[in-house]
């Protein structure tokens, strides 16, 4: 019999590490239950928290489009026929005349448009009021692209909804109304921490789509210890378990990585031919400071590209420094359950007596924006602006901050501002 890998068990994996895989709350079974219904499914959880094994372990063979921050509705579309081998090109010109041409790319793409009873190519153009298209096939209905997904067998799952512009995520949930009357159903992915905010997006939705949550209890985090330990011959003490699960913020992806560390520290590679006890501190302590440490220049990346977008911006009150440093600053209970509005604006009207609430609100909205690389990723904090809350949708930041002590540059924005106000 091969001996295990302790990186087969432990640590974070764009594959499914099954001996450590757990179905926590009965997931897996409730899923696979609607995924047999009418209904489209919405996933939400934070950064790391095991979605997307979720998903390869009950939808294996999917059409997966991952969003990016920009990424449009339209967006979504081409890039999940182009799975399909069929080539879906949308333009808008000059004059505001939509067009768009479908292909087929390859022989798999073929066939699904000769079973709709389609060319190759399809072309539709919508120019001065008149259109010229194929009855029942123009690349612009939605009820074309339904069939074809339809056709392939297979489920549509978007990955990290969040990162669409709210704009776009309201359109999207309009075309799920729509895509549910042709019988098209989709998985949905992503973070957020209001319940059930598709419905919120289009009421239109109620009885066709099911929210779940993934979320970590202690018991589950201590059933992934459990069952990675026995495969390898090993067993935490209460006392690293204690650490491990305060440490973890709730989230799994910490969880597996600190485990994994610590095996490192403790020269543990392979799997033992018997029973050791991982009981020390010290390796607990050293795992975490070599783990915040590789966190440094993620979070480092961070908050560049925030003050970098805050300079950008015309600020005498410094609002975006103020919020960024009530935010930074706040609890890991109020980041992680959400952060309001009104005690952000508390604050930092304190600090800044100019600062309005209503404009708040506003950059609130644009921080997003200030937050994403070049890819459109890279979000470490949201705001619900049907709550009004602001909530961290990456745990490590929690865990980095706790273990790595970082003079965060908005701060020097606000000293920079006071001295330019005297």
């Amino acid at each position: 019999m091969e001996i295990k890998q302790t990186s087969e068990v432990f640590g974070i994996s764009n594959t499914i590490l099954n001996d450590s895989y757990i179905d926590r709350g009965d997931l897996d079974q409730t899923i696979q239950r609607y995924l047999n219904r009418n209904m489209h499914i919405a996933v939400r959880g934070e950064s790391k928290c095991g979605k997307s094994w979720f998903r390869q372990r009950n939808i294996p063979e999917a059409i997966v489009v991952q969003c990016r921050f920009g990424k449009s509705v339209r967006d979504i579309y081409i890039d999940a026929l182009s799975q399909l081998d069929i080539k879906l090109t949308l333009e808008e010109t000059k004059t505001g005349v939509i067009s768009g041409t479908i292909e087929a790319q390859a022989t798999f793409g073929a066939q699904l448009l000769a079973k709709l009873g389609v060319k190759s190519i399809i072309t539709s153009t919508s120019s001065d009021g008149k259109k010229t298209e194929v009855i029942g096939k123009d690349v612009n209905d939605l009820k074309f692209i339904a069939d074809i997904i339809n056709e392939s067998g297979k489920r549509l799952v978007i990955e990290d909804f969040h990162y669409l512009s709210v704009p776009e995520r309201k359109a999207f949930s309009y075309d799920l109304k729509a895509l549910w009357d042709y019988g098209c159903f989709v998985i949905i992915i992503g973070v957020w921490s209001q319940s059930n905010m598709l419905l919120y997006l289009n009421s239109d939705l109620t009885g066709r789509i099911y929210e779940m949550s993934i979320y970590w209890s202690l018991s589950d985090l201590n059933k992934v210890l459990e069952k990675g330990s026995k495969a390898l011959k090993v067993t935490f003490s209460a006392q690293i378990i204690d650490l491990l699960s305060s440490d973890c913020f709730g989230n799994v992806g910490i969880l597996q990585t600190l485990a994994l560390k610590i095996l490192d520290v403790e020269k543990v590679f392979v799997e033992l031919d018997e029973q050791l006890e991982i009981n020390k501190q010290d390796s607990f302590n050293t795992a975490a400071a070599e783990y915040a440490g590789q966190l440094d220049s993620l979070y480092q990346q961070f908050a560049t590209r925030v003050s970098a977008g805050i300079r950008s911006r015309g600020d005498s009150t410094g609002i975006y420094a103020h919020a960024m440093a009530v935010i930074v600053d706040a609890s890991d209970e109020d980041l992680t359950n959400g952060l309001k509005l009104n005690e952000i604006f508390s604050i930092a009207n304190s600090r800044q007596p100019r600062i309005q609430k209503g404009n708040l609100r506003t950059i609130l909205n644009k921080l997003e924006s200030l937050q994403v690389d070049s890819d459109g990723r890279g979000l470490v904090i949201a705001y619900n602006n049907s709550s009004d809350e602001i909530s961290v949708v990456d745990r490590q930041f929690l865990f980095y901050r706790k273990h790595l002590t970082m003079n965060w540059p908005w701060n020097d924005m606000i000293d920079e501002l006071q001295v330019e106000n005297r």
